[in-house]
């Protein structure tokens, strides 16, 4: 996942991003005679070890306050997530007996067993983190979260008032007996388990009574605006201390929190599909009633109330997780949001990329800088409003401008992009908007959008049967003096002007004709029905894009083999792709330096000795989720660089529409290179990955802190446009 704070650091492109279905593995790649058998990392427990990189921010003591409490959140989303998708994936296969091995060849009821154990134990550590480390900081820094038995009679008063008028009035209490069956747990809502008894007959009853969603989690118990020492208390224990208003009549005997994690993956035949949109909402409707896999438990529940839950839930002892209150650690997003300067990092000041500004210091016309040449963006150091957005909303006003063409994967609730699309086809222009409705969690959303779109006049089209359509590409026809003229933007992250200000993404506006005529050609398979022919300036999947890799990792190989110069460099979300890990260790020992950086996933081993001694891995995590894909080769001392969209991942590879653009302006590669060093280089802090899977972190030098990569990002970006453009 993909507002502000909902956001998960694996998901929400893609993050959730690291996410997916994939479990098929290329079987001709894990039978290579030429490797050994174990040269791969569990695909899933690598996610666990990129989840912990989280839980290691939330307890870095050095980081301000409310971010480590954000980090808590983001751990806690991220989880969830994985819940919904990979282990149900795994609880899939094993009841259906679809039992295909995992990338290192283990059985799915294998890999469910350690990933289950090795979550609990992060959940575990998570709850701990919380209870003895953040919630004191957060009391220290003024912020206290308490419970109902230390408020004060005033307090209380006050807040039973607050639970009568706000909260009262939307409970729903849905009793369990012969008249009432056991009720529906929606997926992720927060629920009291309660046992009460009649105080007429006697009579034991269950009931169950879900926490509003709607309402905020977190209650401040005192009065007024100033925010330098506030308190709250949780809604559920609101609730718990004011139960007799809710079952008049009967005595409460026991009350606990619990919550439930389902299936939320949706499937859906498209080869028997007339109308998707139609069949996709129905599937929407299915996810919410998927089957339950993992139960959160306060750890004090009695046994007799757990026994009810397993029973009416049909879920086992092994998928239970007992952690102490309060449960559900995505709330304290809210939390993190507290306007507290002091406890949040220093603020980034984006900058206007310096070509789309005027020696005077004023804003240009976004397509008279483009044709003085290419400009390389950076996000979120360089602003998105003032480039990606204002390149729309520039072509949406401009009457020159004939055609606009888009894709869109996830985009935010108030997208100025889409009203830019939108004016655009009111003024008369030729739009096509390709939204990708299949876009995980972003379905309901995208539907909305494409609606919204057809009925303005947009040509909406919703990719190819059996892909998803993940490539970020805009382009626009604007009649020129000289004839018609193609301007291009190509991405690696969403036209999302909200998370681009917290993913750190790439993104090249180029008027290049070579460029427009093959962004062009795409738009127009991806509206039509294959994508067969190769491109001049993309690498494009399913069909080309992993061939292209190949072919560049072989030839690094050859070169290292001939003694001339080589290196590959190559930074993405995940690793995992068995057939590139391969070809990577095959440069290695053909001598090649290869250095990846990679925000989740790694399936690759490095440092063994005869396979990957040449490799290094790096991840960086910090205020920015780092979310660009960048391959570079350094080809004999002509050097290539690419960007785009792809991960490499079976599904970008195989079953998702993905664009990379090469680049060719030396002062852009040149770029890509310095903020490579920056990212690999000892003096940054970063974790480093070793061969047996483990992530270490690496934060000080001695006494002296590493450099933070983000932080020194910023200042070279501001310099620059001090100094003078990104040329």
């Amino acid at each position: 996942m993909d507002s502000l704070p909902d956001i998960s650091l694996d998901n929400i492109d893609d993050s959730n991003p690291d996410i997916d279905d994939d479990f098929d593995v290329d079987a001709a790649s894990l039978e290579n005679a030429t490797f050994p058998v174990d040269r791969f990392l569990d695909r899933e427990l690598s996610w666990l070890a990129f989840n912990q990189r989280v839980l290691e921010l939330a307890e870095d003591e050095s980081l301000p306050t409310l971010e480590r409490a954000n980090f808590l959140a983001i751990f806690a989303s991220n989880l969830d997530e994985f819940f919904m998708v990979r282990v149900a994936g795994l609880k899939r296969r094993i009841v259906t007996g679809l039992a295909t091995a995992n990338n290192v060849g283990r059985s799915p009821s294998a890999v469910l067993t350690d990933v289950t154990t090795r979550a609990r134990e992060l959940q575990e550590r998570h709850a701990a983190v919380f209870a003895n480390e953040v919630s004191i900081a957060l009391a220290t820094a003024g912020i206290e979260l308490t419970r109902w038995g230390e408020l004060n009679d005033d307090e209380q008063v006050r807040l039973s008032r607050y639970f009568s008028d706000q909260v009262f009035p939307v409970l729903m209490p849905l009793a369990v007996d012969p008249a009432h069956p056991f009720p529906y747990i929606s997926g992720l809502s927060l629920n009291l388990a309660v046992r009460v008894r009649s105080a007429k007959t006697g009579t034991e009853e269950f009931a169950r009574l879900k926490i509003p969603q709607m309402l905020p989690r977190f209650v401040r118990v005192d009065e007024g605006t100033d925010i330098s020492s506030v308190r709250f208390i949780t809604l559920e224990d609101l609730i718990s201390h004011r139960l007799e208003e809710v079952f008049p009549g009967m005595q409460v005997i026991e009350h606990h929190a619990f919550r439930v994690t389902r299936n939320e993956d949706v499937e859906i035949d498209e080869d028997e599909t007339e109308n998707l949109i139609q069949v996709l909402e129905k599937g929407l409707l299915r996810r919410r009633f998927g089957p339950p896999i993992r139960l959160e438990i306060d750890s004090t529940m009695d046994a007799l109330t757990l026994d009810l839950l397993l029973r009416e839930l049909g879920i086992t002892d092994q998928e239970v997780v007992r952690l102490p209150e309060p449960l559900n650690l995505t709330g304290l997003f809210e939390i993190a949001a507290l306007k507290r300067e002091d406890l949040h990092f220093a603020p980034h000041v984006r900058v206007t990329s310096p070509r789309l500004v005027s020696p005077d210091g004023e804003t240009m016309s976004i397509f008279s800088a483009i044709r003085k040449g290419d400009v390389l963006l950076h996000h979120p150091y360089e602003s998105f409003s003032t480039s990606v957005q204002a390149f729309l909303e520039q072509a949406a006003a401009d009457p020159r401008v004939l055609a606009i063409k888009q894709t869109l994967y996830r985009t935010s609730g108030d997208s100025p992009i889409v009203q830019a699309l939108i004016a655009a086809a009111e003024s008369g222009k030729q739009v096509l908007a390709l939204v990708e409705i299949k876009a995980r969690f972003d379905e309901q959303a995208n539907i909305g959008w494409a609606r919204k779109l057809e009925k303005a006049g947009v040509h909406v089209v919703y990719g190819m049967v059996g892909l998803k359509t993940h490539c970020k590409l805009a382009l626009v026809i604007r009649q020129e003096d000289n004839g018609l003229k193609h301007y291009t933007h190509i991405g690696t992250g969403n036209y999302n002007p909200k998370t681009s200000r917290i993913y750190e993404d790439f993104g090249l506006l180029t008027s290049n004709l070579q460029v427009g005529k093959d962004v062009t050609r795409l738009f127009n398979e991806l509206s039509g029905y294959a994508i067969e022919k190769k491109f001049k300036r993309l690498l494009v999947a399913p069909l080309h894009l992993r061939k292209g890799l190949l072919a560049h990792i072989d030839n690094e190989r050859e070169n290292a083999e001939s003694g001339k110069p080589s290196g590959i460099r190559i930074k993405v979300n995940s690793m995992v792709d068995e057939q590139i890990i391969d070809a990577l260790y095959r440069a290695s020992n053909a001598g090649v330096p290869i250095e990846v950086w990679v925000r989740g996933i790694c399936a690759l081993k490095p440092g063994i000795a005869g396979l990957s001694e040449n490799i290094r891995v790096r991840s960086v995590l910090g205020r920015y989720l780092e979310h660009s894909r960048m391959f570079l080769f350094a080809n004999d001392d002509d050097p290539l660089a690419f960007i785009g969209s792809a991960d490499m991942m079976h599904r970008n590879l195989d079953r998702r529409v993905e664009a990379l653009v090469r680049l060719t302006e030396p002062a852009h590669i040149e770029y890509l290179h310095a903020h490579f060093d920056r990212g690999m280089s000892d003096e940054s802090s970063s974790w480093h990955l070793d061969s047996d899977g483990s992530w270490t972190r690496h934060t000080t030098n001695g006494a002296d802190h590493l450099i933070d990569v983000q932080d020194a990002t910023m200042v070279t970006l501001s310099q620059r446009r001090r100094g003078g453009a990104l040329r």
